[in-house]
């Protein structure tokens, strides 16, 4: 009877053979996936030290190219703005560079929370988050910057274009971080249906407050006033909202479908 019960008792989250964490177990982990991530970070952040110049000129070539011949190189205003400009660089090519170590010490960090089950996906769930979060940044490098740096040249075109490389650098680094954020949208679906915070159901009975949402958040992220180049942006959002509600679907819990 004893033996029946055991088996027939829920499943809860976390207690599958691991001892239950303490708050001063929680905040030693804590601690210690920091720690990891900080050393991650530095370390890629040092290798691209090493390729700040040529990774900044790959950055800012979509801009480049469209300037007029004598006003093809940009412009610094200070003494220290190069160094600190390939600082800069240097930490945005380490936070892609470790964005797979990172991720997975965010999930790791996670885990002992989570069913057993939960963890097994954890190499896909990796995996995947690593991947969006690339594919946003170079969407935002390879589709949305240069659309932007086209549209705002041309308004300038009367005048003498001299751009500063911490302006314009600091106009892509928004491009690049925003939209490799917003690609994340199917893993925090991912998660807040298996908690059953979020169903399918409910994402598309929301569906059309959603689109008011993606576009006030493509006008935020574009600070472009055209239509044109804020829809660029949403429509791969509204895309990813249409597979995060076949996210939900396929991941939520059975009781929760007709939700």
């Amino acid at each position: 009877m004893n033996g029946d019960a055991a088996t027939a008792a829920p499943e809860e989250r976390g207690s599958e053979g691991l001892p239950e964490m303490s708050l001063l177990d929680h905040l030693t982990e804590l601690r210690r996936r920091l720690v990891v991530s900080v050393i991650a970070f530095v370390a890629a952040m040092l290798i691209c030290w090493g390729f700040s110049a040529q990774l900044f000129d790959l950055l800012t070539a979509p801009v480049v190219r469209l300037l007029p011949e004598d006003a093809d190189r940009l412009a610094f205003l200070s003494l220290t703005e190069p160094f600190v400009l390939y600082l800069k660089v240097a930490a945005v090519g380490g936070l892609f560079l470790a964005s797979p170590v990172l991720i997975y010490q965010i999930w790791m960090f996670v885990a002992p929370g989570l069913y057993r089950r939960e963890r097994l996906y954890a190499i896909p769930v990796v995996f995947a988050s690593v991947a969006c979060f690339l594919l946003g940044g170079f969407f935002g490098y390879r589709v949305l910057f240069p659309v932007m740096a086209e549209f705002f040249l041309s308004l300038g075109a009367d005048f003498r274009q001299l751009l500063t490389v911490n302006s314009l650098f600091g106009f892509l680094l928004r491009t690049l971080i925003g939209c490799a954020l917003i690609f994340e949208w199917p893993i925090v679906v991912f998660f807040l249906a298996r908690l059953g915070m979020l169903t399918a159901g409910g994402m598309w009975r929301n569906f059309r407050y959603a689109i008011l949402i993606i576009f006030i958040i493509a006008a935020v992220v574009t600070p472009t006033p055209d239509f044109a180049t804020q829809t660029i942006l949403a429509m791969p959002m509204l895309l990813l909202y249409a597979v995060g509600i076949l996210i939900a679907w396929a991941v939520q819990p059975r009781d929760d479908l007709d939700a």
